[in-house]
């Protein structure tokens, strides 16, 4: 999928015994999914934004603009 563009954060959450995977230009996407492992946190990551994107686009919602960031 090539619009892959948007900030995933990946925190470690000591309650929950995990890693949380988040989406800040989503709203209300704050904590997306998890992993027991950061690898895995990654992995379900992708797929939940890859789901985000299909869900958007299948009910004509327009996409957020992704959090850009330039290096100089």
């Amino acid at each position: 999928m090539s619009n892959l563009k948007y900030k995933m954060i990946i925190q470690w959450s000591e309650e929950d015994n995990c890693f949380l995977v988040g989406f800040p230009d989503f709203p209300g996407q704050e904590w997306r999914t998890h992993g027991e492992t950061y690898q895995l946190a990654v992995a379900n990551g992708i797929e939940a934004l890859e789901s985000l994107i299909i869900a958007y686009e299948a009910t004509g919602d327009t996409l957020p603009e992704p959090t850009v960031c330039n290096a100089e």
